[in-house]
C-alpha cells in the first residue's frame, strides 16, 4: 500500500503536505500518533486506525504493559485532516515527541507512515544496515524463510 522514503518540509505552524500519489488514500482521514520503538511517529489512514483502536480495546486493562501500550498510543492519537493544499497539521505535542524540526521524512510501512527528523532518519537507516550487515545469527524464522 506505502512505500517510499520523501523528503517534505514542516512549515512554522507544524504542518506538512502529504505527497501528492498518497493523497487520494488519506482522503477519509488520518490518525497521527507516537512510534512505540523508535523516536518516530506514525500516520494512519482512517481505515487502518479503526482496525488499531479495535485491537487496543481488547487489550486487558489489569495487565500494566497492555494497559501502557494502549495509554500510550490513544492517549498521543490525533486526528489528521487534510487541507484543500494537501497538508496536514501535526500537534506540538507530536512534534516534541519526534523532536521534528523543519527538514523531516515521510516513509511508508505498508499500511501506515512513518513521520521522522530528516537527521535521525538518516542515522537510523544507518545503524539498521550496521546492525543487519553484522548479525544474522539471530534472525527470526520468517525473516529465514524470506525471499527477496
Amino acid at each position: 500500500m506505502f512505500s517510499g522514503a520523501t523528503s517534505v518540509s514542516l512549515d512554522s505552524k507544524g504542518r506538512l503536505a502529504i505527497p501528492t500519489r498518497y493523497r487520494e488514500k488519506m482522503l477519509e482521514g488520518m490518525v497521527c500518533t507516537i512510534g512505540l520503538h523508535d523516536p518516530c511517529l506514525m500516520l494512519y489512514p482512517m481505515e487502518e486506525w479503526v482496525l488499531i483502536e479495535q485491537k487496543l480495546a481488547k487489550l486487558s486493562t489489569m495487565n500494566e504493559v497492555e494497559r501502557r501500550i494502549v495509554r500510550l498510543l490513544l492517549g498521543h492519537a490525533s486526528e489528521c485532516v487534510m487541507d484543500n493544499s494537501g497538508r496536514i497539521l501535526i500537534v506540538n505535542s507530536l512534534r516534541q515527541y519526534a523532536q521534528l524540526d523543519k527538514n523531516i521524512m515521510f516513509v511508508g510501512q505498508s499500511n501506515k507512515f512513518e513521520i521522522w527528523d530528516e537527521a535521525r532518519w538518516h542515522q537510523q537507516i544507518e545503524d539498521d544496515i550496521a546492525i543487519i550487515s553484522n548479525d544474522f545469527t539471530n534472525l527470526s524464522e520468517n525473516l529465514k524463510n524470506l525471499t527477496i
